[in-house]
């Protein structure tokens, strides 16, 4: 969600804090700020709309000095405006917050009553001063006083604190909110993310929940939220700064629709066991005799993944599996025993609905497996084990490499799962393996017909809306594309499996409507092909994905997108790359914030 950035060092910190923000756009935001501690006070400037209009405030009133905190804020409480962005200055107290204060009513009016004024519509503005009266009580330190005031506040934050009484030092601290700390030579960091430190160092300390961190010029102490001392190393990000950058690309989400041949191959590294005919996980201990049911939890396009993860376990293992909106799993009071298992699937690593509900199936005696592309995110640290999926930081917010990262990794677990419990023949494990060592060569093949989607996209772009179809494996595909295109072009988009469609949405077709059928050689093939027909007799506009050498389909639609032929199992890594492509080009006709589309966030760390 909202961008964090902190430093005390010996640079001038302002372009370091619109830098770092700047690396932490992608995470979507409304309005910025940043404070300086400038000629012996700090100072606050913060605007709504972006960074280039910060900055433009900058120019006529620049802010000089070696400590300051900035912000990238992302609307939770109050309306997007100047007075409601970060940083909030209480007093001596400046403070930046990610995250939400579930009782700030109760503190708010507690607040007042003391004869307080707030002057924003915010939560964080609370916080502000709960600190400044921790100072101007009996607080000894700046660290003592955050400590304190964190015992009144109830929720998810991650915060950065500085304070004119004490301009030596950072203070931050952590609940269910990433904070990552970065240690330079005579500098140090505080970011939400690595991208926004990368440049600087690659030690990272990353906070734990109910972690206090004191940030000065030479030194980073940690303590819980009961002052006692925390000892952690650093860790070495393996990942450079470079990989974060559009590499002549115009666009994030265009570079990375052309990364996930690499990205396929780099979680697919490692973990194939061709002697064995089998797939080799991070924790190799999972044996299906021991799970009496699976679940797969996770939000927007990780949920799509595992839609079809669903069908790859269950085809393989003959283990049940039930797929939960995180957002949807702890409020139903679901049966879990110590007889499951709970995979919990997410980009960031930080999905503040998908941590919950991990914590919920653990807290039940669940065994745990985190699926993330984020090192030591707070989701992998929280689970009994971690698969990694190894995309690289993906930047555009509508995911493209997280998701076809997350597929392979399921669909390993699925083989891994399978072997292990003898319900998945050698000969299958082997075919399987074959097509996924196959499979980056054959998502390249899809990506380079980059142009014919672009054509695509000029004639059914000003649509008002799509219809996506598919059965099986693909109906979950057909979710992700109508989902990438309502993501950035802002169209209406559905999807739904191809044999409901006459159960509601065939009231919707015409002549002007745009149906995309996912349609490759299969199980389905046949019964997609009559759904197919019934919409192209109510005149629909019919855009088919189908295998390459089907030379029958092209009489049932209006364009034809081939992808490689492979087995089912492997076919949707090959059927949503078209689906990608669509949607980004029709963006780009649009005009559209292709990287950085409106009311989203990359990582949503509230719930």
């Amino acid at each position: 969600m909202c961008g964090i950035v902190g430093y005390i060092g010996e640079r001038d910190c302002t372009p370091v804090l619109i830098e770092g923000l700047r690396r932490l756009e992608y995470r979507g935001y409304d309005s910025a700020g940043v404070a300086v501690w400038d000629r012996g006070e700090s100072r606050v400037i913060r605007c709504r709309g972006k960074l280039g209009q910060l900055e433009e405030l900058l120019k006529t009133s620049p802010l000089v000095g070696r400590l300051g905190i900035g912000h990238t804020r992302w609307a939770t409480h109050g309306r997007p405006s100047d007075e409601n962005a970060h940083p909030h200055k209480v007093g001596s107290v400046s403070v930046v917050h990610n995250g939400i204060i579930e009782n700030h009513v109760p503190l708010r009016a507690e607040l007042v009553a003391q004869g307080r004024k707030f002057s924003s519509e915010t939560d964080t503005e609370i916080i502000a001063h709960l600190v400044d009266a921790e100072l101007a009580a009996s607080a000894p330190s700046l660290a003592e006083a955050v400590r304190r005031a964190l015992a009144k506040v109830r929720g998810a934050y991650a915060i950065v604190v500085m304070s004119d009484r004490d301009p030596g030092c950072l203070v931050a601290a952590k609940n269910a909110s990433p904070l990552v700390l970065g240690l330079g030579q005579g500098e140090n960091f505080v970011a939400s993310d690595i991208p926004a430190v990368l440049p600087y160092t690659r030690r990272m300390m990353f906070l734990e929940e109910g972690e206090v961190a004191v940030v000065t010029r030479t030194d980073i102490s940690l303590m819980d939220l009961n002052g006692a001392p925390v000892t952690r190393p650093p860790r070495e990000i393996t990942w450079s700064a470079v990989q974060a950058e559009k590499a002549g690309y115009r666009h994030f989400m265009l570079k990375e629709i052309h990364e996930q041949p690499r990205a396929v191959t780099d979680t697919l590294r490692g973990r194939l066991d061709l002697q064995n005919k089998s797939a080799l996980l991070d924790d190799t201990t999972l044996e299906p005799s021991q799970i009496r049911k699976i679940f797969l939890v996770a939000c927007g396009t990780s949920y799509h993944a595992s839609l079809i993860g669903k069908f790859w376990i269950e085809q393989m293992s003959r283990v049940p599996v039930e797929v939960d909106l995180a957002s949807e799993f702890r409020y139903r009071d679901p049966v879990v025993t110590d007889g499951d298992l709970l995979v919990a699937i997410s980009q960031s690593g930080e999905t503040a609905d998908t941590l919950a509900a991990l914590k919920e199936a653990r807290g039940r005696g669940a065994r745990t497996l985190a699926i993330s592309n984020v090192l030591d995110a707070s989701i992998p640290r929280a689970a009994h084990s971690s698969f990694y999926t190894h995309a690289g930081p993906e930047i555009g917010v509508a995911s493209t490499k997280a998701f076809s990262t997350q597929l392979v990794s399921l669909l390993l677990l699925a083989i891994h799962l399978g072997r292990r419990a003898g319900t998945l023949p050698m000969d299958t494990a082997d075919q399987l393996l074959a097509e996924l060592l196959a499979l980056p060569a054959k998502m390249k093949d899809v990506i380079d017909q980059g142009g014919q989607m672009q054509v695509i996209a000029r004639r059914y772009g000003h649509a008002r809306g799509f219809l996506f179809l598919g059965r099986g494996t693909q109906y979950p595909i057909a979710l992700e594309g109508a989902l990438k295109l309502k993501e950035i072009s802002y169209i209406h988009a559905e999807g739904y499996p191809a044999g409901e469609m006459k159960h509601g949405p065939i009231a919707l077709i015409d002549s002007e409507l745009p149906v995309v059928v996912l349609a490759p050689k299969g199980p389905y093939y046949e019964k997609t092909l009559s759904n197919l027909s019934e919409v192209r007799a109510r005149e629909g506009k019919v855009i088919v994905v189908a295998t390459r050498g089907d030379h029958e389909i092209g009489a049932h639609a209006d364009e034809v997108v081939f992808v490689p032929e492979t087995v089912p199992e492997v076919a949707p890594l090959l059927t949503v790359l078209p689906l990608q492509l669509l949607a980004y080009h029709v963006a780009v006709l649009k005009g559209t914030d292709v990287d950085q589309p409106r009311n989203l966030a990359k990582s949503v760390t509230v719930e």
